[in-house]
């Protein structure tokens, strides 16, 4: 577990979160929270449905405090796994039966991707399979 000097751990810690996070973060986090089971957003998702930072921002309040909400549901684009936990959202993604793309023999680690064609969230109902997203 990492924490900087404002005592903010990282994606994955377990550690406490500081009493007050910066406004930006809280509604980065909100989002996050409202992501179904067996779907996902990527950073620049959350950063267009606030219509606020861009995808680095984003990247970097999950870097920081996303231990407090479901992290692995807050992807890169390629559907790529977090690097250094993909394991642990692997683990995440079978339970809550997140399309993947299984992986070719080829590709570093044999690890599968997300399908972001079917795993990604538009932010509209809960849950549904095979919404359309808003791009």
């Amino acid at each position: 577990m990492s924490q900087d000097e404002t005592g903010a751990t990282d994606a994955t810690g377990d550690g406490e979160q500081p009493a007050e996070l910066p406004e930006y973060a809280e509604r980065v986090l909100d989002v996050a929270d409202l992501i179904p089971p067996g779907r996902v957003m990527t950073y620049g998702d959350v950063a267009e449905w606030l219509g606020d930072g861009g995808p680095r921002q984003v990247g970097r309040v999950m870097a920081l405090y996303g231990s407090a909400v479901p992290w692995w549901r807050v992807v890169r684009a390629d559907g790529a796994l977090l690097p250094g936990h993909e394991l642990r959202a692997l683990d995440h993604y079978r339970a809550e039966g997140t399309p993947l793309r299984e992986a070719s023999r080829q590709a570093d680690g044999h690890l599968p991707r997300l399908d972001m064609r079917r795993a990604r969230w538009d932010g509209g109902t809960a849950g549904g399979q095979g919404e359309e997203t808003h791009r």
